[in-house]
């Protein structure tokens, strides 16, 4: 029977579904708006109509998975005029009944834990699973395939595409992270939080609970955590760049009660997600120390923090009585939260105070270690053991891997993949968040409109294209990446809906990099489907930020000037431009051909769609000069991270931003000697530098600059010196006055302001060197 083979799955049949996408599917998007984007999805004709006269048929295994079958009936009233559709538990497995959704289960099933079929038929729907996790989020792509009316509006029946649909998760952790320290948000938004996660099947919530800035749990063996360390007197306004800097003065703070906390963990288990905690040790730990100071190595006095950063203040590794009241914490901490896992930080850990702090440096002598970097690995692997002996594992920033790895430590690898990658050549899990693709603080436009963030500049594309497992690892050491995660920390983001706007439709993006095989990914076809999934979230109230749409822009320079190709996602638009700085309407000038700049001046373009602007301005400067599109040598090539374009980037008529990081190259301790060739002997008016000097985001000023002049390429005479550049500037600028004839090489030598101070952050860290154009006049 057709029914009975679609129920008779074997493991190769899962094999060979990897790698079956029909073209027709591709062609119908707007029909399948599936995110995350499944493993085999096959059309076909027709449609199912869901009404209350609809029956729910669940064998006697999904018969027990009540609190499903109650979110899925729960789920369908909304739309179905507030009625319940009607449930029947029974053994039948064949051809299912006429209108009628079946649920089977079976745990003896080849389908993967987490992994589901769903077909649908003009007369009936068919959902089986091994479990009922699969069931979950084989429902969630049912829901995806209802019109977004049926999240929110009464639509008496629900008409669902027929099809075919074999799909289980690439990876077991698929993770969203929000920082509740620096901004809190309420319970109810928690559980909003929880709900687009599981829609689109992200498993794994990392909720930051402390940190210098506040403490947001209840533990009740320490009321002075909730009267003191959850509350600070003024929070920083601005960036924490902007000199000087201003504060608002209004106390700050609150914590999620142990009940509240119970709800949220119970509220995502019903939803399949796992909640898993961060309890900040030992840096980032200010906010306990203020109220219990004897824990510092100082004694205080301390307060909470009210602004961002990393300070010098942390527990007191020498100090038993620091151990017990984290091990007090952990207790309670557990009882709440009854996943595999507890997140314990690790991170940003100066160690001035260790080193000049008597019972540390004693800790030290008496275990044998070598230095305060071994000294924190046995703080951490302290900590693991007393978890280890309650049946949980810690979870690390890649940080615990300095003074050696705790023995069962999972890291978070977030600095990048170089920590992954080496925790799992050590045999450790790793989750990869590394901050240049997956932190969700960092600016998703370059628009000069957008809200202030942190710094970086990471589109929804940044995060589609990032694959977790590193090429350098493979066999047994890949299969430590136990998936990713994105980042939300809230510095910058006070209210529920910049938590919304920062986080969608990135977060969409993620979950098909953790749930979809690599080789199922392409990312305009994620952006055909994107757009059902924005009804969606309109449907829902998510306040999404709609960039992804938004004209995009390409420049390219040469000896004739700059020219720029303009585009958008959304096909259906046209685009519309202005030159001369006003803002584009529907009269200005039609976008039909790259557009060539042989002057200085701004570019402004947006796009229209039956005469009506969508989105937002695109807005870019260009600059032109006489090395515009010239030759240029880097003797030290820029990181990989900064590296937008390469040496042609000094000289390509695009200034940078620092809130974006957009068009600078950047090298991590080390100097940068450029060598621009004007192509002839020219006269040369003037030279313009420019540097970064974002000490909050680790980029510095240079400690010097040198140019120097040639006319045969070989023999370079110096011209200007500086040392000792200091600013309180975001950017250094440096104009040369020149006046000489007959130059046609250029040398630039930037230093590396070297290691970072301590007090600062990414203190011992190595600083950034940013360089942007360089303007030849």
């Amino acid at each position: 029977m057709k029914g009975n083979c679609f129920l008779r799955t074997t493991a190769c049949l899962w094999l060979m579904c990897i790698f079956s996408w029909p073209a027709a599917a591709q062609d119908n998007a707007d029909r399948f708006p599936v995110i995350p984007r499944p493993m085999s999805l096959t059309a076909a004709e027709g449609e199912f109509t869901i009404s209350p006269a609809t029956l729910l048929i669940a064998n006697r295994e999904a018969g027990e998975a009540k609190e499903l079958l109650d979110f899925i009936r729960e789920f369908l009233s909304v739309p179905l005029g507030g009625k319940a559709i009607r449930l029947k538990i029974n053994e039948a497995s064949g051809e299912p009944e006429a209108n009628t959704i079946q649920l089977l289960i079976d745990k003896n099933s080849a389908i993967p834990a987490e992994g589901y079929q769903l077909q649908i038929r003009p007369d009936h729907i068919l959902l089986k699973a091994s479990s009922p996790a699969g069931a979950f989020w084989g429902f969630q792509t049912l829901r995806q395939l209802m019109p977004p009316s049926a999240e929110n509006a009464r639509v008496e029946t629900l008409k669902v595409p027929c099809v075919t649909i074999e799909d289980a998760p690439r990876f077991s952790y698929r993770g969203l992270h929000l920082d509740v320290v620096r901004h809190m948000f309420p319970v109810e938004f928690i559980k909003k939080y929880i709900d687009l996660m599981s829609m689109y099947k992200l498993n794994r919530f990392h909720w930051h609970l402390t940190d210098d800035q506040g403490w947001r749990i209840e533990i009740k063996k320490y009321p002075k955590l909730q009267a003191i360390s959850a509350f600070r007197k003024e929070t920083l306004i601005g960036h924490y760049s902007d000199q000087p800097q201003k504060f608002d003065g209004d106390r700050y703070g609150g914590y999620y009660t142990q009940k509240e906390v119970k709800e949220i963990v119970e509220y995502a288990r019903l939803h399949h997600v796992t909640v898993i905690p961060e309890i900040e040790m030992p840096g980032h730990s200010l906010a306990a120390l203020s109220a219990y100071p004897e824990l510092g190595c100082t004694g205080g006095p301390y307060e909470t923090e009210t602004t961002w950063g990393v300070f010098e203040d942390i527990f007191c590794a020498g100090n038993e009585e620091t151990f017990h009241f984290l091990e007090n914490v952990l207790t309670e901490v557990m009882e709440l939260f009854p996943g595999k896992y507890l997140h314990i930080g690790g991170d940003e850990a100066p160690k001035t105070q260790w080193e000049k702090c008597p019972r540390c440096q004693a800790r030290i002598q008496a275990e044998g270690l070598k230095d305060e970097h071994e000294l924190q690995s046995y703080f951490i692997q302290r900590i693991e053991k007393f978890l280890n002996e309650h049946g949980r594992q810690i979870i690390g920033w890649d940080e615990i891997l300095e003074g050696g790895l705790a023995p069962n430590a999972t890291v978070m690898s977030w600095r990048g993949t170089e920590g992954g990658i080496a925790a799992a050549r050590q045999g450790h899990d790793v989750i990869m968040t590394p901050n240049a693709h997956l932190y969700l603080d960092h600016y998703q436009s370059q628009s000069p409109g957008e809200p202030v963030a942190i710094g970086g500049f990471t589109p929804v594309k940044e995060v589609y294209e990032y694959e977790p497992v590193p090429e350098e690892l493979s066999g047994a050491d890949a299969k430590h990446i136990l998936g990713a995660q994105g980042n939300l920390w809230t510095e910058y983001i006070p209210t529920t809906g910049h938590v919304e706007y920062m986080v969608y439709p990135r977060a969409l993006a993620l979950a098909e990099v953790v749930w979809s095989q690599a080789e199922k990914k392409n990312y305009d076809d994620f952006l055909e489907r994107l757009k059902g999934s924005l009804e969606r979230l309109s449907a829902l109230d998510v306040n999404y930020a709609g960039h992804v749409f938004d004209v995009q822009a390409k420049a390219e320079a040469g000896a004739e000037g700059i020219m720029v190709n303009l585009w958008s996602a959304d096909k259906e638009a046209e685009i519309r431009y202005t030159l001369d700085g006003s803002a584009p309407a529907a009269s200005s000038e039609k976008y039909v051909q790259p557009i060539n700049i042989s002057s200085g001046l701004t570019l402004k373009a947006i796009r229209f769609r039956n005469g009506k602007a969508r989105g937002k301005v695109f807005e870019q400067s260009y600059l032109a000069h006489k090395a515009l599109g010239k030759a240029v040598e880097l003797k030290e090539a820029p990181s990989d991270k900064y590296n937008p374009g390469g040496a042609p980037a000094l000289v390509d008529g695009l200034p940078g931003s620092l809130r974006t990081a957009d068009h600078w190259l950047g090298w991590n301790g080390k100097d940068m000697e450029a060598v621009i060739d004007l192509g002839k002997a020219s006269l040369v008016n003037s030279i313009s530098l420019h540097f970064g000097n974002s000490n909050s985001q680790w980029i510095y000023a240079p400690a010097a600059v040198e140019v120097l002049f040639s006319y045969d390429g070989y023999t370079f005479t110096p011209f200007y010196e500086k040392d000792g550049i200091s600013s309180t500037e975001e950017t250094v600028n440096i104009t040369i006055p020149v006046g000489e004839e007959n130059i046609r090489y250029i040398k630039v030598i930037a230093r590396n302001a070297g290691e970072i101070p301590q007090g600062k952050p990414g203190a011992g860290h190595e600083a950034w060197l940013f360089a942007d154009e360089i303007v030849v006049e």
